[in-house]
């Protein structure tokens, strides 16, 4: 299963850092990422293989959510799926 990613906030250093940690820590391929700057806003979406992941995708997304939290972030984890219906017309 595939999974997206975004985040956005002021910029930092280590914002990728921190994000891709939490995906080695569980297990999550990071497949694709594209990033920006946008004056001093961090945009990133990834696409990350959490099919080898050891925790459930729900505690996945937690994880990065308390992240963003913790760093004044906004980071969503959605599954491929919910992504792909949402965008379909």
């Amino acid at each position: 299963m595939r999974a997206i990613i975004t985040v956005v906030g002021k910029d930092m250093v280590g914002i990728l850092a921190k994000v891709s940690g939490i995906c080695a820590d569980n297990n999550v391929n990071i497949i694709e990422v594209t990033q920006s700057i946008m004056q001093d806003m961090f945009c990133m979406i990834m696409m990350a293989d959490t099919s080898n992941s050891e925790v459930d995708f729900t505690v996945l997304a937690d994880r990065l959510e308390n992240l963003g939290k913790e760093n004044n972030l906004i980071i969503h984890a959605m599954h491929e799926d919910l992504f792909n219906s949402m965008h379909r017309i």
